[in-house]
């Protein structure tokens, strides 16, 4: 676990994503911008990211490395977006269908109970990488409304090059209807994005820097704003009144 100082009573938030680089795509704008704000931001990335790679037959030692440097672009990514933590799971990459589910919530319960949140952002239940599917049926099972429960609210976000490839009809196609103004840190999102090199495409593809700063721009001018991450909302508790 990589770890950088937060404000003293910080909100604490918690981004679970399936592969590094994944949180930056999915919601890298709106974690610098409550870094800055204060909140204290903790990511958990669970698969390694590699392991699926077409060329894996290139060599165990190969693959150890590759793993290594994206470990290293996440540590490097979440650092630049002011993030308080990231931690890295070793679950087999596209390969998460094959995991008991249970397990895989257990892993997350235990990163939510070190870090006690209040805000939750994940995948969308759509996407079409299974181990996105798999990573968002286990937080929501994680962050459940039970009695006592700290996670006020659970947003899905959208990853390039998965969550719009879902063709209709489908039972979860994304229609965000939560919104997140980036303009003033758009720029740190695709920073991080950069510490991830290697995972970048040239543009058409929608992993591209282009693409993503499209994406934030139609985002923003779909809701008013010069820039924006979408979500939908999975769910919202307000507090008691007093």
């Amino acid at each position: 676990m990589t770890e950088v100082s937060a404000k003293p009573n910080a909100r604490s938030v918690v981004i679970v994503a399936a592969h590094p680089d994944d949180e930056v795509l999915g919601c890298g704008g709106t974690a610098a911008r409550l870094a800055a704000e204060g909140d204290a931001v903790h990511i958990l990335l669970m698969a390694d990211g590699e392991g699926a790679r077409a060329d894996r037959n290139a060599g165990r030692v190969e693959i150890r490395e590759r793993m290594s440097a994206r470990s290293a672009a996440a540590r490097s990514a979440g650092k630049i977006l002011g993030c308080a933590s990231v931690e890295l799971l070793r679950y087999a990459d596209n390969r998460m269908d094959g995991e008991q589910l249970l397990d895989v919530v257990q892993a997350v319960e235990r990163f939510m109970t070190l870090h006690r949140p209040s805000l939750v952002l994940t995948h969308h239940a759509g996407d079409v990488n299974v181990d996105h599917r798999v990573v968002h049926e286990a937080v929501v099972v994680a962050c459940r409304p039970q009695p006592g429960l700290g996670v006020r609210e659970l947003l899905f976000f959208e990853v390039p090059s998965s969550t719009e490839w879902r063709p209709p009809p489908g039972p979860a196609l994304f229609h965000p209807n939560w919104f997140v103004d980036i303009s003033a840190t758009l720029d740190r999102k695709v920073e991080a994005l950069n510490a991830y090199a290697s995972e970048l495409r040239e543009f058409p593809h929608p992993r591209s820097t282009a693409a993503v700063r499209a994406l934030a721009q139609w985002r923003g001018a779909s809701a008013g704003l010069l820039a924006a991450e979408a979500f939908v909302l999975g769910r919202k508790l307000l507090p008691a009144v007093d």
